[in-house]
C-alpha cells in the first residue's frame, strides 16, 4: 500500500530519507521503498513515525485528516 503522508511529513520537517531511515534503524533504500509504496511498511514503523512526527497513525494511514 502507498501512504503519501509518510513522504509529506518528512519533507515538511526538512528531513532526508537517510535521517528517517537512521531513526528507524533501516537502510535508506528500504525506507525509500516504504515511501514509494513498493514495499509494505510494518506497523511498528508507522507507530514510530507517528511518535516522531507527533501525529496519529490514522493520519499517516490516511484514515483521518486531523493531524
Amino acid at each position: 500500500m502507498y501512504f503519501p503522508r509518510i513522504e509529506e511529513l518528512r519533507t515538511d520537517c526538512d528531513k532526508t530519507q537517510k535521517q528517517i531511515a537512521s531513526y528507524l534503524h533501516l537502510n535508506r533504500e528500504v525506507y525509500r521503498r516504504y515511501e514509494k509504496g513498493e514495499r509494505e511498511i510494518p506497523v511498528w514503523a508507522v507507530i514510530k513515525l507517528a511518535e516522531y512526527y507527533k501525529t496519529t497513525t490514522d493520519y499517516i494511514l490516511g484514515l483521518s485528516d486531523q493531524r
